[in-house]
Order: C-alpha cells, then sequence, then structure tokens
C-alpha cells in the first residue's frame, strides 16, 4: 500500500494527466471542428472566437474566480487541485494548439469529433474528478448554489450549458450548437463512468452449502467482511445465504472463489446506487488475516 505522501503524489499525477488528455481533445478535436464544451471552458471558446485572444489564458482567468470562490465553502486542497489542473490544462493547450502540433489532424469529420472527441474529454475531466479537483469553475458554483436552493449539481451545471448552446448557435450555426450539445451528453456519460463506475459497488448473494468456507475465503483473498444468513429452501432445503458488497473489479475474483469452493453455488449480482459507511473501500484484511468470528444466523427463506 503506497504511504499517504505517495498516495496524494499519485493523485496529482493522474490529476495532471487527466488535464492533458482534456487539452488534447480540446485542441485538436473539438476546436477544429467548432463543437463547444460546456461550462467557463465554453464561454472561453465563445469568447476567444469572437476576440482571438489565447483560449488557454481565457480558460484559467474565467474559471479562477469561480473557483476562488467555491474553495471557501469547500475542503481547502480542492482549491490547490484545480488549480494544477487548470495550469497543466493551460499549458497543454497552449503546446498542442502551437506550431509544433499545428500539423496534426484528428479529425474533419464533425461526428467523429464529436464522439471521439466527447470520450477523450470526458476520460481527461473524470480523471481531475476523480483525483479531487475540477477543469472547471462551473461545477464549484453550482456546488454553493446547490446547497442553498433545491435544486442538485447536474441541474445547475445542465441550465448553464443550455444557455452556453443557445448562444453559441445563435453566435456561430445552429449545427455546431446541436453537435455540442451531444458532445456534452458523451463527456457526461464518460466522466461518471470514470469517476464513480470502476468505484461502484455490486451487492453479491450467494446460496450455497458451504457458507463458512466461502466467507473465510472470500474475507483471506479481497478483505471484505460478510453476512451470514441461514435460509431454507422450498425444494434444496437448508442452506447458508451469504451477502457481500464488492466492487465491480472484484467481481471476477468472487466468482474464482465461488466456482473453486462450491461449483454448484447460487449467486446473484446487482448493483449498488448509495454506499454508507467504509466497508466498500476497507481492504484492511489483506494486511492481517485472521479467522472469522461465529456468525449470529438469522431466519431467512431462500429459494
Amino acid at each position: 500500500m503506497p504511504t499517504p505522501r505517495g498516495k496524494i503524489l499519485l493523485q496529482y499525477l493522474i490529476l495532471l494527466v487527466g488535464s492533458v488528455i482534456a487539452a488534447f481533445s480540446l485542441a485538436k478535436i473539438l476546436v477544429p471542428n467548432a463543437i463547444m464544451d460546456g461550462g467557463m471552458v465554453g464561454i472561453a471558446m465563445i469568447v476567444s472566437r469572437l476576440t482571438g485572444l489565447p483560449l488557454s489564458i481565457l480558460t484559467v482567468v474565467l474559471n479562477v474566480p469561480l473557483v476562488g470562490i467555491g474553495s471557501q465553502k469547500l475542503e481547502k486542497s480542492f482549491l490547490f487541485r484545480s488549480a494544477a489542473a487548470m495550469v497543466m490544462f493551460s499549458i497543454a493547450l497552449d503546446l498542442f494548439s502551437g506550431p509544433l502540433m499545428q500539423g496534426l489532424v484528428i479529425t474533419e469529420d464533425k461526428l467523429l469529433g464529436t464522439v471521439f472527441g466527447g470520450l477523450l474529454l470526458g476520460f481527461g475531466v473524470g480523471l481531475v474528478l476523480l483525483s479531487g479537483g475540477c477543469l472547471d469553475g462551473t461545477e464549484a458554483a453550482a456546488i454553493l448554489i446547490s446547497k442553498k436552493m433545491s435544486v442538485s449539481v447536474g441541474q445547475v451545471v445542465l441550465c448553464c450549458n443550455v444557455v452556453i448552446y443557445l448562444t453559441a448557435g445563435l453566435l456561430f450555426n445552429l449545427d455546431s450548437a446541436l453537435y455540442s450539445m451531444l458532445t456534452y451528453i458523451v463527456v457526461s456519460y464518460v466522466e461518471d463512468f470514470v469517476n464513480t463506475g470502476m468505484q461502484q459497488g455490486k451487492a453479491v448473494m450467494i446460496i450455497t452449502d458451504h457458507g463458512k468456507e466461502i466467507a473465510q475465503k472470500i474475507y483471506d483473498t479481497l478483505g471484505r467482511t460478510v453476512t451470514l444468513i441461514e435460509g431454507s429452501g422450498l425444494i434444496s432445503g437448508e442452506k447458508i445465504v451469504l451477502y457481500c458488497v464488492i466492487t465491480r473489479i472484484e467481481l471476477t475474483s468472487m466468482r474464482k472463489i465461488i466456482e473453486s469452493v462450491d461449483y454448484s453455488a447460487f449467486m446473484s449480482v446487482s448493483d449498488v446506487s448509495e454506499i454508507v459507511g467504509k466497508h466498500i473501500k476497507n481492504n484492511k484484511g489483506l494486511k492481517k488475516k485472521k479467522k472469522l468470528p461465529a456468525p449470529k444466523k438469522t431466519k431467512h427463506n431462500a429459494t
């Protein structure tokens, strides 16, 4: 396991890599195809096209005030991480838009630019958010607004982006606005997947005759505790029902564990929309393995 300092350095590294990916998508795919991003970056793109000012400078100038306001109500580390992300984003924009990269053309097809530009931008922004920062001050402002009004952060950002895209459609052309809205949908989906998807909880329910053995092996291998419930099947008779919450990347290991102990065990998997507590990320069992205590069983009818 990395040390606390090593973990922070790794987060900053991921944050900077995400900023570079987002800048590449913007400079080499979206901007050449006149596809707008949302938020303050979208406003910066509109101002840049109207005035000719460098996009890299405008993104920082427009975002810093909002991030500064948001950092007063949020964690202080949010300000430092966001500042680092925005500086790297600005530098990368300058690099990718400069003469050295002028000849690099990814695609001139608007539909391809919309899809792949949105995928790359969403991936980059998702990495930044995953590391505790942001590239767009609109998100920081949206968090503050959502705390004072009965609206979600997503609704605030969506309303801002609708105004931006309508403005872009009036100033430039409607096609660009529509492609931009499609890009926003792609970016939102990928960003959400990167930010939470790989850590999304999966609830696993296992019906078996070897409950204690499977529970012990899950604990030894994955460091996850398991709830054991006494069940009774209509035809199969007495069974042990195990309940455990894991991440999606641990699902393959879970299948192998169950098959190695009881190949005929029944397993169902469902998504978990919210997890309260630290069970999902608690891997202390990996450091010090010990025998699970005898569970207090409760009656439960199993099919």
